[in-house]
């Protein structure tokens, strides 16, 4: 009798396809694991001391201004050029080249800020290079050439930059305050100045140490609203004092160029102490974003008076830009007596005497565990 032997092969054929399963199945968990480990490891970006980007520009809204002389007193901007080719070609470069007025294509050019313009070219042409006669056409056929008080060449550009976001506190800031024009700070037309040197030329060390690449003059000026100067040497030219505070060893990067003035203050007026762009702290936050909060236990010296109260952001010859050298003695200009001792706190043999606060006060920009910023 014979028997059918059972095919070996023939199991190990039908236990492959479980097997290659089962492999497949422990391969994508591998995988999965995998990139969860390499997930959770991922390093984190640093949010510490950065600037975050604008989401938009600053607004550059205007309104044209109302012109009421007649088509005829307008001359265009081939008849300036004639004369003033350098202007012009620097003009031609800017916005306000491109300024149109609907129904009246008649104005354009440098008389939308200088107005009409027929008179003054007809009697510069008729004068023939004559100085006198010059002179006695500039008098007679006056125009608007912003050599007025600071009031009137102001509101000469807030005639359109009136509706902009950031000019809108102009009349009532600081610069104006003190007689400073737009024209002072900025140029719809960029040409080099003869300039006394004698009374220029000094500079301070940090820029030469480390620096930002720095672009052509032209360019900064056609993308950096239009400003004489690139930032802080533009500001400088006033405040001395400032600038001086700049070269002391610990300071906020502004003369390598890495920060600028208008990173923190507003040239053209706010509501806010020394014209800063936002109110107290929350300028510095902008970068010190780690410093922002909120917190459960706020530093009140911080919230009320701002960081100005403990540093001083221009510069200083203290760590971390603090007004006293001593940690403790800057505490103790505010914290005098409390919990019924009337002198410091902890007692006058306590460890205050010999120690910085911090030490235990850790967290002293706000906490939020600890009433005492200890942790």
């Amino acid at each position: 009798m014979q028997h059918n032997p059972v095919p070996v092969h023939s199991t190990q054929h039908a236990a492959r396809p479980t097997l290659a399963r089962l492999e497949f199945s422990w391969r994508n968990l591998g995988v999965a694991v995998l990139l969860v480990v390499a997930l959770a490891l991922a390093p984190v970006p640093a949010v510490a001391q950065k600037l975050p980007g604008a989401p938009q520009g600053p607004s550059v809204a205007s309104t044209l201004p109302e012109f009421s002389a007649p088509a005829g007193d307008f001359v265009g901007v081939d008849r300036c050029q004639s004369c003033h080719k350098a202007e012009t070609t620097e003009f031609h470069k800017t916005g306000h080249a491109k300024i149109s007025f609907p129904g009246k294509d008649y104005i354009q050019g440098c008389e939308t800020c200088h107005g009409p313009g027929k008179q003054h070219s007809d009697s510069i042409r008729a004068a023939h290079g004559d100085d006198e006669a010059i002179a006695e056409a500039l008098k007679k056929y006056p125009y608007f050439a912003f050599r007025a008080s600071a009031e009137e060449n102001a509101a000469r550009c807030l005639t359109c930059h009136i509706s902009s976001k950031q000019q809108e506190f102009f009349a009532h800031s600081e610069h104006a305050g003190h007689g400073i024009s737009c024209n002072q700070c900025h140029t719809t037309h960029l040409v080099d100045e003869v300039r006394d040197l004698s009374k220029s030329g000094l500079s301070y060390p940090q820029g030469y140490f480390f620096q930002v690449p720095q672009i052509a003059e032209e360019i900064r000026w056609t993308r950096n609203s239009l400003l004489k100067q690139s930032e802080p040497a533009l500001c400088y030219g006033c405040h001395k004092t400032i600038e001086a505070q700049f070269a002391l060893p610990e300071h906020h990067r502004v003369p390598e160029g890495l920060m600028k003035c208008s990173d923190c203050h507003n040239p053209h007026g706010s509501m806010n102490l020394a014209s800063m762009s936002k109110p107290a702290w929350e300028t510095c936050v902008k970068c010190h974003v780690e410093k922002r909060g909120p917190y459960v236990f706020e530093h009140p010296a911080a919230k009320i008076e701002g960081c100005v109260a403990c540093h001083n952001p221009h510069g200083s010859t203290n760590n971390f830009l603090m007004v006293r050298r001593e940690g403790r003695q800057l505490c103790l200009q505010c914290h005098t007596g409390f919990h019924d001792q009337a002198q410091v706190p902890h007692s006058r043999l306590g460890f205050q005497a010999s120690g910085e606060c911090t030490r235990c006060h850790v967290t002293i920009h706000g906490s939020n565990l600890d009433v005492n910023f200890l942790r």
